[in-house]
């Protein structure tokens, strides 16, 4: 079967992500950044695996360790957040590169029980943003 991304081609992260999205850390498939939306902690994780747009463009190995580096960062935001819910999808409807959101979610959140989707983004708050970036890379030890 033909792979739908070249991986000798150079990563590139898609401009709405480097846009909407602060780094994290690099894990050894993925990218893992965290939203710019103080409304809820919101990580993106996008494999560094130029053309893949979908979890079955990634070979076996790929799409094995992808859902490690799932488990582990949504551990990491478990810890760092004690959320009640963590949400985890790969949607794509809006940027095509491939991405897998992991979104802390709280009872009582501003979008709770329903989808983050739609919400309005809120401003982090000044040094905010960094001190969640620090404890999101503590609580997986990616410092």
């Amino acid at each position: 079967m033909a792979r739908a991304y070249n991986p000798g081609m150079a990563f590139q992260l898609h401009e709405r992500l480097v846009a909407e999205t602060v780094p994290v850390s690099g894990l050894n498939l993925c990218e893992v950044r965290l939203m710019d939306n103080a409304a809820f902690p919101w990580l993106i994780m996008v494999p560094r695996r130029e053309g893949a747009s979908e979890i079955i463009d990634l070979d076996a190995g790929d799409r094995q360790l992808l859902m490690t580096e799932i488990a582990e960062v949504s551990e990491a935001l478990r810890k760092a957040t004690g959320c009640d819910k963590l949400n985890v999808a790969a949607l794509g409807n809006q940027v095509p590169q491939l991405h897998v959101h992991v979104i802390a979610r709280f009872r009582g959140d501003l979008a709770w029980p329903k989808p983050v989707w739609g919400t309005e983004s809120q401003p982090f708050a000044p040094g905010e943003r960094e001190a969640l970036v620090r404890k999101i890379k503590a609580a997986v030890e990616l410092e």
